[in-house]
């Protein structure tokens, strides 16, 4: 199946955008294009935010085609990659907007954890915030997205493809959430 022009350009402006470049213990070294990150093994920061409805349900969302990372997989968490000269706090409010429409609501930070795979190496904020607000799905980099039970998602990963950095961020957040952090 091919992306779209619109998709294609969104591809190529999000990799050369200027993306936090950290190391092992996230000490800023300063910022570099997300495709120069990814493709010399890099490390880079990242931000997911958990976004939950006053019943406690949590919004998942299945990615476009067009991504770079994990294409047309399902994603507990907006977020993304922190710009150069953005704290994760600025990255995690400006993502839930692009990403969902959802801006103004109260964002909580709960962890923070270094995620590394071969072509995905990021220091992870982790946040949540909750709104009953409409979702307005970002077309290029959102395809659909609805609201179910945290344990459902976890559960769904024996049958769809999830995104293992969010599901990672989502584990992290329910281990805090059992031992009241």
């Amino acid at each position: 199946m091919s992306i779209s022009e619109a998709e294609a350009a969104h591809r190529a402006a999000s990799d050369a955008e200027l993306i936090a470049w950290v190391d092992e213990q996230d000490r800023l070294l300063g910022g570099l294009p997300r495709a120069e990150l990814r493709e010399r093994g890099l490390i880079g920061r990242g931000t997911f935010i958990l976004l939950f409805n006053s019943l406690g349900e949590l919004c998942v969302h299945r990615r476009t085609l067009s991504k770079a990372l994990y294409p047309g997989y399902w994603d507990v968490a907006a977020g993304g990659m922190v710009l150069a000269g953005e704290s994760y706090a600025e990255s995690a409010a400006r993502e839930l907007q692009e990403e969902l429409g959802i801006g103004g609501v109260e964002l909580r930070e709960h962890r923070r954890f270094f995620f590394d795979q071969a072509d995905n190496r990021l220091w992870c904020a982790v946040f949540s915030a909750v709104s009953d607000g409409p979702l307005v799905l970002q077309p290029e980099e959102v395809l659909e997205a609805h609201f179910i039970a945290p344990q459902q998602a976890l559960s769904e990963v024996l049958d769809k493809p999830y995104c293992p950095d969010s599901l990672q961020a989502l584990r992290h957040y329910l281990a805090g959430a059992v031992r009241g952090a």
